[in-house]
């Protein structure tokens, strides 16, 4: 052992206090919940494979291009970009890079964003409301099944995710010390969030500044001088991706896909951000669905409307305890009422809540695309505030008086009511677990009326306390490990069981046919595969192209790219419909050599947009006019435009 003393240690010192002052619990209970977390986020990683291939094949490109990797671009010849800003394919891609191409390279990054964001959150909350509620929160986040869903998938919602709580974690630090530069802070992890997801980063902003206005040090001339700084900041932070993409002349970059006109401004704009919401892009909200796709539409979100996060699509991965959340958050803001203005808990209870308000609003009445696993973004807020308001109830009803009194009704009809609602949300599942539902609605019935009762023993209370803990975690438990052992595939995976067609109540939205928890929705032409010995004749006849074949969409560009290592050109995007691709652009690549092959499907264009994309008929008809007929392929045929000319 070494020669210098306990003593004479500043940091053991330092631990030896914080372990007196914070328990023998404490350490232990961090570290276990920071441990299920990584088992939960690591544990049958790959069973997905590939997982959503449209983000894995930019990941694969962006492995074997700088250039790539930078743009964002789904092939290493940068044809085209994913319809998303690149810094979540840029991490993928630097896994890949050092790691090789695989399944567990890919999804790695996520399992890591997720870990970090449970032990990020433990550490935030621990410093407002204690380790208690701290573990809690942690535990909460852990189990949400829509984390454990999107931290094993390779989406960019997770480093989202990770990035807006270390934003309000910097933003709570700048509450506490008054210190610009964790303002700063704040708003660079905002940029860096817009520069994942665009505008979905921007959602925390309201809830920040008006915090920060209201409880931050100082006078209102120095809190708006920072709030000024601070948007300066996030717009300086968010810019340089769109900046380049502006100022570099389009021949020498990808085009950018999602856009109608080459420009990351109308992407942000456009089809990723205002059409988001407000359903411009030829999407019904009200109906739920997306036209033209197979089997009458696919469903997404359900109907927009005030309970849409308690419906068959949202409710199973997020709802569990949203109700909890609200009522931790009016109880917070009731026990500190009398604060001062700077007062960090309550400021922390409004930054919390306001979080989960904005979310749950934009959520739940935004008419464009919404997928269910956007509600990640919320488990954070939810996370808080549960640990938070039920720390607070807990300590209130051990002082007793009027006010234990009420904290224990309060608790107790809390406990009750989450247990009500997660045998509501297991019995769409009739099938998984059919014996939970009861076992959680009587126990939680129980352990509601127990927490109620005044003057119990402190055994008693202390039993009821970890029977409610088990019956409002055991429905996001079951579902977080059924998540686990389940392959998830396309755009729109679900956590949990399959959802049946079952009714749901008062704002359940369309429920799921055709797709359910464990795979997600395949637009038209992602299914086709086009056989070994067709991929094998293509690698043989390459030569030194740059592509090893064009074909419509990305569906169906992402499997011969991630098998060859080759890249491909996906000439009309995501779904087909980018209009990425002139006529004149195709007769050069094919004139310089860069490409030769090119699949033309007899199937009709996806979304119904017969005049974007590949389906233009100047295009199509000059590749089957110019091409030689190699293979017919899936009602179309393969053309060789080298051996035509």
């Amino acid at each position: 052992m070494s020669s210098v003393t306990v003593n004479e240690n500043p940091a053991a010192r330092g631990l030896l206090a914080w372990r007196a002052r914070a328990g023998w619990w404490v350490l232990p209970a961090a570290i276990g919940v920071v441990a299920l977390a990584a088992v939960l986020y690591l544990w049958n990683l790959t069973v997905s494979g590939f997982a959503n291939t449209y983000y894995s094949m930019a990941a694969q490109a962006a492995s074997q291009s700088w250039s790539a990797w930078f743009w964002g671009s789904l092939d290493g010849g940068n044809f085209i970009t994913v319809d998303k800003p690149p810094l979540a394919t840029m991490a993928m891609g630097l896994s890949v890079r050092l790691f090789g191409l695989s399944s567990g390279a890919i999804l790695l990054p996520e399992a890591i964003f997720g870990v970090a964001t449970v032990a990020l959150l433990y550490v935030i909350v621990r410093r407002q409301f204690g380790p208690a509620a701290a573990t809690l929160a942690a535990l909460v986040a852990a189990l949400t099944p829509a984390a454990v869903l999107i931290f094993r998938y390779n989406n960019p919602d997770a480093l989202l995710t990770l990035l807006l709580v270390a934003a309000a974690g910097a933003l709570l630090r700048a509450l506490e010390n008054g210190r610009l530069r964790w303002v700063v802070l704040s708003a660079v992890l905002v940029g860096l969030g817009f520069n994942t997801k665009f505008l979905q980063a921007y959602l925390v902003l309201p809830p920040f500044a008006l915090v920060y206005l209201i409880a931050a040090r100082g006078g209102l001339r120095r809190r708006i001088a920072h709030l000024v700084v601070a948007a300066l900041t996030v717009v300086v932070a968010s810019s340089w991706w769109v900046a380049a993409v502006e100022l570099t002349p389009v021949a020498a970059r990808p085009f950018i896909g999602g856009s109608t006109n080459n420009s990351a401004i109308q992407l942000l704009l456009g089809y990723d951000g205002v059409q988001r919401i407000l359903g411009w892009f030829g999407f019904d909200g009200a109906a739920g669905t997306v036209p033209g796709l197979a089997g009458g539409g696919a469903i997404f979100g359900g109907a927009p409307g005030l309970l849409r996060m308690f419906n068959v699509d949202f409710g199973g991965q997020i709802g569990w305890l949203l109700p909890a959340a609200l009522v931790g958050l009016v109880v917070g803001l009731i026990a500190r009422r009398g604060a001062p203005r700077t007062d960090l808990r309550r400021a922390a209870y409004l930054l919390w809540g306001g979080l989960l308000l904005v979310h749950m609003a934009v959520f739940s009445f935004m008419s464009g695309i919404v997928h269910s696993y956007y509600s990640v973004a919320m488990m954070p807020p939810i996370a808080a505030l549960t640990g938070a308001g039920a720390v607070e109830l807990w300590n209130a009803k051990a002082r007793g008086g009027r006010v234990g009194l009420a904290a224990g009704i309060t608790l107790g009809a809390t406990v009750s009511g989450t247990a009500l609602l997660a045998a509501v949300l297991l019995w769409r599942t009739p099938e998984f677990l059919p014996w939970l539902a009861p076992i959680v609605a009587a126990a939680g019935l129980l352990a509601g009326v127990a927490l109620a009762v005044p003057n119990l023993s402190k055994r008693a209370v202390a039993t009821a306390g970890l029977v409610a803990l088990a019956v409002v975690l055991a429905g996001p438990a079951t579902y977080a490990l059924e998540t686990m052992t389940a392959a998830h595939t396309g755009g729109d995976p679900h956590a949990g069981p399959f959802v049946a067609d079952t009714p749901a109540g008062p704002g359940s939205g369309s429920p799921l046919r055709g797709f359910g928890g464990r795979t997600g929705v395949s637009l038209p032409g992602q299914s086709r595969e086009l056989s070994q010995q067709l991929i094998d004749y293509l690698l043989a006849n390459k030569g030194d192209a740059t592509w090893l074949v064009a074909v419509r969409s990305a569906g169906e560009a992402a499997e011969v790219q991630l098998a060859t290592g080759q890249p491909v050109m996906a000439m009309g995007g995501f779904s087909g419909t980018d209009n990425a691709l002139s006529l004149t652009e195709l007769e050069s690549d094919v004139a310089s050599g860069k490409l030769r092959y090119v699949l033309i499907e007899g199937a009709a264009p996806p979304l119904g947009l017969a005049a974007d994309g590949l389906s233009r008929s100047d295009i199509v008809n000059w590749v089957t006019e110019h091409g030689k007929v190699v293979s017919e392929v899936g009602g179309g045929a393969l053309y060789d435009l080298r051996a035509g000319n």
